[in-house]
């Protein structure tokens, strides 16, 4: 380390601080950037705040802002990366928003004061602000579903602690209820107690070693092999496939399997080959690799990055060497991969459009035969959001817009607001795409040449990725058609199977046939039903009865419909178990005393209203005993 030219101190005199001293407050929270904030939560909570007592109310006030900026600036609800620090605030601020009494969400009310506060010189925020309150509030919501269970758990294991917390109870906290550990850690320091650290890392390295590994970047594969020596001998491979789908190229290189260097590759082998020159695109931004030939030597299936250099799987017919020539022609399927890459662009300016600028690009997808799309929005899209945006999609393709490719440096980029990719790392000169005015995006991959290349352009489902995240699945092009056709081979089976070329009316008639059909099924079934033997006792219409089958809350409301005064009692045998109801109508029995008196002689009881009542017994052997005293029961009842 070397001394400063010019020594001195740093005095963190930041935005609070400096307004702090401006405004003479005691310390940040004092000043008007907290105070606004503060009261709001005081207001909503309806108990005063105090500094001595108050530090749930700072925690709040301050996490709420930082939660309303990382939302507005499109990091979303996640279980990774910053989405997951996001995650962490938030539940911290609500888990003191617990101490202080709410059980239901609140801080998404508490933006609104931020927005106020700070909207004027930050616009965004207030532009974004109803989007963010409802993303607020959902994760709000699914984390007070889980908070009241995971303290209680929390506060059993206190229980048991001397000193140290329990890691498993601790991994059980953030695994189950989503308490992160940090959470827990703040819970502890105010009990002064420690956490078994070493225990809960432990079992979350477990967990990872289960979780599927998903690389999310600039589609660099990392393994291990020999690509220093590749990089230092022949430094980057260049990538000559924006204007070329065929081309002589020469072999730099070629690896095994394992990524060891190998001199040649013979007949029926596979494994990886570096060419000074490559037509072929390699995975990268959400885009497939190509795939192709070369020459007649070779099939390549798949095309990645390592380390930076483009390396192509190949599966050989005959021997290739290192050194030499050979024509290398990327599959025709490239031209499928570059209509659905185009209509992903096209597809995130329409969600810009149709759904607010909120949207932002969470991760993408892009293949020959379909594209899957992934985007910041905080609610399932409508059936009539999901049309539009298909809609406005296909008025681009169908007005032909050209496309333009250019580089510049990414201030010129960005000013021309060009929007960046999810999860890619640019340097200082970068490739942007144009489609007209319609969409101006940051891309490395493959493109159309005019939008009217991509044909139509169908989606094909919407579905929710995670929290704040929705995704959307389409097709175009190629893929298109085989849909359409697809689904005319469907409607003929249909139209075949309904005998009806008007299918919905083929449909009606088939509807008017099962309701025809129930009916007469239900008189069957009517006309079917046990003979339940009825005595009158005066007035009343008395039934004691076993029903070996169908529903006895049923029965006995018919009973009650074909008679003006009724007392019923039904049992039912189910699994060694008794059912048994009771109803009464115009009469002075009541049921639920009935169903009392009789329940227990089957150990169970029960009990009810007046007019219906019903319970279960555990002991079918003591049936008979049960129904002569129900008979004898209602026998004393009535005076009969």
């Amino acid at each position: 380390m070397k001394p400063l030219p010019k020594p001195s101190i740093d005095t963190g005199m930041g935005l609070e601080r400096a307004t702090a001293v401006l405004e003479g407050a005691l310390s940040n929270y004092d000043s008007t950037l907290f105070m606004p904030i503060i009261r709001k939560v005081e207001a909503l909570i309806g108990k005063p705040y105090s500094y001595a007592s108050g530090a749930s109310y700072r925690v709040i006030a301050d996490h709420i802002r930082t939660v309303t900026f990382l939302l507005a600036q499109g990091t979303n609800f996640s279980n990774e990366g910053r989405g997951y620090v996001l995650r962490r605030i938030l539940r911290r601020a609500v888990r003191h928003g617990y101490l202080l009494g709410f059980t239901k969400p609140f801080m998404f009310e508490v933006a609104d004061t931020v927005a106020e506060l700070m909207g004027k010189q930050y616009p965004y925020i207030v532009e974004k602000l109803a989007v963010l309150k409802e993303q607020i509030m959902l994760e709000e919501e699914r984390f007070f579903k889980t908070i009241a269970s995971g303290i209680e758990l929390f506060n059993e294991e206190l229980k048991n602690t001397k000193e140290t917390f329990s890691g498993e109870v601790a991994f059980k906290l953030y695994d189950t209820f989503g308490f992160p550990l940090d959470l827990t850690e703040d819970m502890l320091k105010e009990k002064n107690l420690s956490l078994d650290v070493e225990t809960f890392e432990t079992l979350m390295s477990e967990q990872r070693k289960r979780a599927k590994a998903a690389w999310k970047g600039s589609g660099d594969a990392h393994v291990e092999g020999d690509f220093k020596t590749l990089l230092e001998t022949f430094g980057v491979n260049t990538f000559i496939g924006y204007g070329y789908t065929k081309a002589s190229v020469k072999i730099q290189a070629l690896l095994s399997e394992s990524f060891e260097r190998v001199e040649q590759l013979h007949a029926h082998q596979s494994g990886w080959v570096l060419l000074e020159e490559t037509p072929f695109y390699a995975e990268s931004g959400g885009q497939s690799g190509d795939t192709g030939k070369l020459g007649d030597k070779a099939t390549v299936s798949e095309t990645k990055k390592f380390h930076g250099l483009n390396l192509s799987h190949i599966e050989t017919k005959s021997t290739v060497s290192v050194g030499e020539s050979i024509e290398a022609v990327v599959d025709p399927e490239r031209n499928e991969i570059a209509k659905h890459h185009s209509a992903t662009h096209l597809l995130h300016a329409a969600l810009y459009e149709q759904l607010g600028e909120h949207i932002s690009q969470a991760g993408s997808l892009v293949e020959h035969n379909r594209l899957r799309f992934d985007f910041s929005h905080p609610k399932a899209m409508s059936h009539e959001e999901i049309a539009l945006v298909e809609e406005r999609v296909n008025y681009h393709i169908f007005h032909a817009l050209e496309g333009l490719t250019r580089e510049m440096s990414i201030d010129e980029a960005k000013k021309s607001g060009a929007k960046a990719q999810f999860g890619e790392k640019y340097g200082d000169t970068v490739r942007v795409v144009n489609f007209g005015t319609a969409s101006v995006e940051f891309c490395g991959g493959i493109h159309v040449d005019n939008t009217a290349t991509i044909g139509t352009f169908v989606i094909v489902k919407e579905s929710g990725v995670s929290a704040g995240v929705r995704r959307i699945e389409a097709v175009c092009g190629n893929a298109a058609y085989n849909l359409f056709k697809q689904q005319r081979h469907l409607l003929e089976e249909v139209e075949t199977s309904v005998k009806n070329r008007d299918v919905l009316a083929g449909i009606e008639r088939l509807k008017e046939q099962v309701k025809t059909l129930k009916t007469e099924m239900s008189t069957l079934a009517s006309s079917a039903k046990e003979e339940l033997s009825v005595t009158m006792m005066g007035n009343t219409a008395v039934v004691v009865a076993e029903l070996s089958a169908g529903d006895i809350k049923e029965r006995i409301d018919e009973l009650k419909n074909q008679h003006d005064s009724v007392a019923v009692i039904l049992f039912q045998v189910k699994d060694d178990k008794v059912l048994l109801a009771a109803g009464a109508k115009n009469t002075t029995l009541k049921a639920g005393d009935w169903i009392k008196a009789i329940a227990p002689i089957l150990g169970g009881g029960g009990g009810g209203r007046p007019d219906f009542a019903q319970a279960g017994g555990k002991d079918a052997s003591k049936l008979g005993e049960a129904k002569e005293a129900a008979l004898a029961y209602v026998t004393a009842e009535l005076g009969a």
